[in-house]
């Protein structure tokens, strides 16, 4: 059956951004009560460091040399990873904005896919080429400040930048960012874009 994989990055229980993606995978399955969900919490998944074994694996196959069996068992990880966010037809990824940018934890399971021969080629013609296939992505991203119309507006987002980048390098191209901001301040305030951003993920859960 079709899967719709839901990456959270927030390590709260009560975040914002994790309310607005449960209100968003309830209509979600609703409409599409036939599909698979596939839940990755990435404070409780397993992410191995990007040392060692693993490591050595991505420059032996950037240098085009036969992997190690150490080599071969550490990159079987980013394999497997790499392979469940490709089987998925739809993508959500819930995640705070930290320091103008992302959480760690999602710059990690990045860094663990974005591997060539697996996530992106070299092509010495063309330059880099990614490997998976489109499709449609949603990020919702939930910040302390309004980055798009209150005080925060004109302050530095790295945060949708990077991870437009990042998810087109690999070939996710059609992707819609929904901002929650304020989530601090004033409860009217910050009452306000909860119940806007969560009025559009609904909407928006219906026709993704």
């Amino acid at each position: 059956m079709p899967k719709l994989l839901h990456l959270a990055a927030s390590p709260r229980a009560d975040s914002e951004s994790g309310a607005a993606a449960r209100a968003f995978v309830e209509r979600f399955r609703q409409v599409r009560p036939g599909w698979d969900l596939d839940e990755m919490n990435l404070w409780r998944e397993h992410l191995p460091e990007f040392d060692g074994e693993i490591l050595q694996a991505k420059y032996a196959r950037m240098g085009g040399r036969a992997f190690t069996e150490a080599q071969r068992a550490a990159f079987a990880v980013a394999e497997r990873m790499a392979v469940r966010l490709d089987l998925a037809e739809r993508v959500v990824i819930s995640t705070p904005m930290w320091n103008f940018g992302i959480p760690y934890k999602l710059k990690h399971w990045l860094d663990i896919i974005s591997q060539p021969g697996l996530t992106f080629r070299f092509d010495p013609a063309s330059g880099y080429l990614p490997l998976l296939k489109d499709r449609p992505t949603l990020v919702i991203l939930a910040s302390g400040g309004d980055f798009t119309t209150g005080m925060s507006r004109g302050r530095t987002d790295l945060a949708t930048p990077y991870l437009r980048e990042a998810l087109r390098f690999i070939g996710l191209r059609d992707v819609t960012f929904v901002a929650i901001g304020p989530t601090s301040g004033p409860a009217e305030h910050t009452g306000a874009a909860r119940e806007r951003a969560h009025r559009r993920l609904v909407d928006m859960a219906a026709r993704f």
